[in-house]
């Protein structure tokens, strides 16, 4: 695929970051929200402060300063990832969601000198820090421990102030290790992937050449910033296009803080789409012939489109308020995603870009970019990327591989895990399931290491059973997975997590237990019948407590296991 869009040139992210000030000064970078008041960070004023901070990084820990960020998201985050960076060491971002010896794990096999924080950090894992990490927290008027960062930033401006500009003296090297991100919070199994600017580099070039973003966008920040889907748009996409940063304050206040700070651009995860979808829908069936107005708005704002006229805003208003009334594009990946999502989406006059890639490949590997705008594939390799189906089955399905400047550097010490992953032609196996259609666009069907291998040879992936499952609004979540059974044979078996708010608005009181399993046996019955025999689910459990997830809301496997 040829880009479509004209990209600038540069070749590290400090020219990128210093780009964006000469282009866009004097535009905001960042809005942020203190208490009930807001205030605007401009270009030019983000780029003085990763100045500063880059020669504070320099001055403490030299120019290959190790330092790790374990915090919600935020301003100082951001300036702390790109500051690193800029100043010639490596940042290492840690999932807050970890525990603490997972944490300790990750900074000593990391060697982190510097660990940038907050006060929710300190007050769980702060006593488990070794002497030997400075501590600098974040948005904090007296920690206790460690610094504040707002005085190790006024240190770096004062010796640029000085003369004394450590930041200009370094040398950026675009295939240096710059970014040092665990796969897993498991410290026994955990890998460590390298990035280097060089991955970042291709990544805005080949997204922005396929996918516009402008100026003139607000973008705001849910997933968090350890997660490279997050932190490539947010961090690199963000200032190429000169748009502005806001900053969710959590997965319960996504819908107001949108009111608040009127983005125009979301990054999600599908659980995120799906549980605002169901939303929607549940209120437009409440409405007297909701439902019927709702396929009749569609259809109407599908002939207009014919004759070059967009009513989507007009006939769709209440929708786009949900989203603070000026929302037009979400980019979402993680996980597949149901496609009449992104229908009814596209339908309420919002463009929903599916992005396909792993931590491996700095994210984006695949696509649906502007021009393809499917709803039922993943979509086309980015431009200088090149992917490949291997070990294909008689249904064409394979192990999806890929290969370009995104890839990493390698795994942390660890040419073992390296060398199973790569090939001796440079493609990254991805992990990943699926197939290309007779229009190259590609198609997930699942996890290499979740497949189900039936006793007669059949393959069956669990991904496509739980996408069946999770369409029922009954459900909050399901897991598939393959048991034996006493004979040592393998069945398909699904636990289900009931959504027990819809069950009782359908019965009107609360339901027992025997109605919830009722309609849970109903659920899998259901999906039975739309699938060919040996797909069949054979057994269920129902779920009490929540599953097990990632901070990105995937259910973890491994934990949720019968």
């Amino acid at each position: 695929m040829e880009p479509f869009y004209r990209v600038r040139e540069f070749s590290t992210v400090r020219e990128l970051m210093e780009m964006s000030a000469r282009l866009f000064g004097d535009r905001p970078a960042f809005e942020i929200k203190r208490g009930d008041a807001h205030f605007e960070v401009t270009y030019q004023a983000y780029l003085a402060d990763i100045n500063a901070l880059s020669t504070a990084l320099i001055d403490r820990g030299g120019p290959a300063v190790r330092a790790g960020i374990c915090a919600d998201n935020c301003y100082e985050y951001c300036l702390t990832y790109i500051s690193v960076i800029c100043a010639g060491g490596v940042v290492v971002p840690i999932d807050k969601e970890l525990h603490t010896p997972d944490i300790l794990g990750i900074i000593e096999t990391a060697e982190v000198q510097l660990l940038f924080c907050d006060e929710k950090f300190l007050q769980k894992h702060g006593a488990a820090m070794p002497s030997s990490v400075q501590l600098i927290c974040f948005r904090a008027e007296a920690p206790a421990q460690g610094e504040r960062f707002d005085d190790v930033l006024a240190a770096g401006k004062r010796l640029n102030a000085s003369g004394n500009a450590l930041y200009q003296q370094v040398r950026h090297d675009p295939e240096a290790l710059c970014t040092l991100l665990f796969t897993s919070g498991t410290t026994g199994t955990s890998k460590g992937v390298m990035l280097c600017q060089r991955n970042f580099v291709f990544e805005v070039k080949a997204a922005m050449g396929v996918l516009k973003i402008h100026p003139e966008d607000c973008g705001i920040s849910l997933l968090p910033l350890h997660h490279t889907f997050e932190s490539a748009i947010i961090l690199f996409f963000a200032p190429y296009a000169g748009a502005k940063v806001t900053f969710c304050e959590g997965f319960t206040h996504v819908l107001r803080n949108m009111k608040e700070f009127n983005p125009t651009v979301f990054v999600a995860v599908p659980q995120v789409l799906e549980i605002v979808h169901k939303r929607i829908l549940k209120a437009i069936n409440k409405k007297r012939f909701g439902a019927v107005k709702f396929e009749v708005g569609k259809a109407l704002c599908k002939g207009a489109s014919k004759v070059n006229i967009d009513l989507k805003r007009v006939v769709f208003k209440e929708i786009q308020e949900t989203f603070g009334g000026h929302m037009r594009l979400i980019i979402c990946g993680g996980a597949p995603i149901d496609p009449q999502i992104i229908k009814d989406f596209d339908a309420f006059g919002i463009q929903v870009v599916f992005g396909y890639g792993l931590t491996e490949c700095a994210p984006l590997a695949i696509i649906n970019h502007d021009r393809l705008r499917t709803t039922d594939s993943i979509g086309q390799p980015l431009p200088g990327v090149q992917a490949k189906i291997i070990d294909k089955d008689e249904n064409g399905v394979g192990e999806v591989c890929v290969k370009g400047d995104m890839v990493m550097l390698g795994y942390y010490r660890n040419p073992e895990a390296t060398a199973a992953v790569m090939d001796a032609d440079g493609f990254l196996h991805t992990g990943d399931l699926g197939f290309v259609d007779a229009k190259g666009n590609y198609h997930l069907t699942g996890r290499c290491k979740n497949v189900i291998v039936t006793s007669n040879g059949k393959n069956i992936y669990p991904e496509e059973l739980e996408y069946h499952i999770n369409a029922s609004d009954v459900v909050a979540a399901s897991m598939v997975e393959g048991v034996e059974d006493k004979n040592g044979e393998v069945r398909v078996h699904a636990q289900l997590l009931p959504d027990l708010d819809e069950l009782e608005e359908k019965i009107g009181r609360k339901p027992t237990k025997e109605e919830v399993d009722r309609a849970m046996k109903d659920v899998v019955d259901q999906v039975n019948a739309q699938l060919p025999g040996f797909k069949h689910i054979r057994t269920f459990a129902v779920r009490s407590k929540e599953f097990v997830m990632t901070t990105t809301q995937k259910i973890k496997r491994e934990s949720n296991k019968s």
